[in-house]
């Protein structure tokens, strides 16, 4: 019988209500990992063996980067271990998806699957989608899925591509330009599109965590940009208009990307848009932005070029290899260079 380590982090799945707060709706607080798995969901042990750690009892929200090099270094060991066919990650849902980008991009290609997986109502409560992600996560985590993945909703999203779209919602996760690599219904499919197994790479930690994200507007000042391409910020992640566009007339942010430019620091240009992709040859504010030395994002989601721009200025202190770290799919976050 298959193997999966399950690594709790936190979030809602096992959270409790304060028991101070006596309000209709109390709210929830990170509870001491208490109950036994297999006793709450005695089907697991139908699917595997389980071996759980505790990481941290945490609040997505309180999520950092150092964080997310704690998590991969766990994983990474894990994935080294020859008893161990796969993990399962259990982490709250506000920052999941910027976990999973990190957690692909620091790791690479795997050998085996590595699934992080929570719920919008915890496992204590009658209503819960806790108890059947649970069961996915673990199922995922021993198929021939050697990807960092989301399991949520019966199905299991690339973790470099997703985003969260519902706060109410049990489907909480969408990966709007990748399809879903494995969908749980009375079956269970796998995509085609998996990425193949590989050999895992020797662990490196590094990350700057020292990038912005700005979302464009219309009327935000280029003041405020320039000011903090001055203060100290060594990337700078856009989310710009449609496929990449950016106001290039009136309060045009043209002259901030010359600074960026000018000071050594990249800009990475994503859509605001969930589906599309990035073609700063479409429309003259990303011309303008191409030829000021700003660097397309192609279909990444904001989460992953946060984490992606995060290690590559770690990693290379060449301006060129950056730019071709950032512009190439390392784990599947991007599809073909645009």
């Amino acid at each position: 019988m298959p193997r999966v380590l399950v690594l709790h982090t936190g979030g809602t799945l096992m959270m409790r209500a304060r028991a101070e707060d006596d309000s209709p709706h109390p709210s929830l607080t990170p509870d001491v990992y208490g109950r036994d798995l297999a006793v709450e969901l005695p089907s697991l042990l139908r699917i595997a063996e389980l071996e759980t750690r505790i990481l941290f009892t945490m609040d997505s929200g309180d999520m950092q980067p150092e964080n997310w090099v704690a998590i991969a270094r766990e994983v990474h060991a894990a994935l080294e271990d020859p008893r161990i066919d796969g993990v399962v990650i259990v982490h709250g849902t506000d920052t999941m998806a910027y976990t999973a980008s990190a957690l692909g991009l620091l790791l690479g290609p795997l050998p085996k699957p590595v699934v992080l997986t929570g719920a919008q109502r915890p496992l204590a409560h009658a209503r819960t989608d806790a108890r059947e992600n649970l069961i996915d996560a673990v199922l995922v985590a021993t198929l021939g899925v050697p990807e960092v993945t989301i399991a949520f909703a019966s199905r299991a999203l690339r973790g470099v591509r997703t985003t969260k779209r519902d706060a109410w919602g049990f489907d909480a996760f969408d990966s709007p330009n990748c399809a879903p690599l494995v969908e749980l219904g009375i079956g269970v499919e796998v995509a085609p599109h998996v990425r193949d197994g590989a050999r895992l790479a020797a662990f490196d930690p590094r990350l700057d965590s020292r990038v912005l994200a700005v979302r464009v507007f219309p009327g935000i000042d280029p003041a405020l940009v320039r000011g903090a391409i001055g203060a100290g910020v060594r990337g700078l992640v856009l989310e710009a208009y449609g496929t990449g566009n950016l106001p290039h007339l009136a309060g045009s942010l043209i002259p901030a990307l010359e600074e960026a430019r000018a000071r050594g620091v990249p800009a990475l240009i994503v859509s605001q848009c969930l589906r599309g992709f990035v073609d700063m040859t479409a429309y003259a504010g990303g011309t303008a932005a191409k030829a000021a030395g700003a660097i397309s994002g192609g279909d990444m989601t904001v989460e992953a070029a946060i984490a992606k721009l995060m290690i590559g200025l770690a990693r290379y202190d060449d301006p060129v290899a950056l730019r071709a770290w950032l512009e190439a799919d390392v784990s599947g976050e991007r599809t073909a260079m645009t």
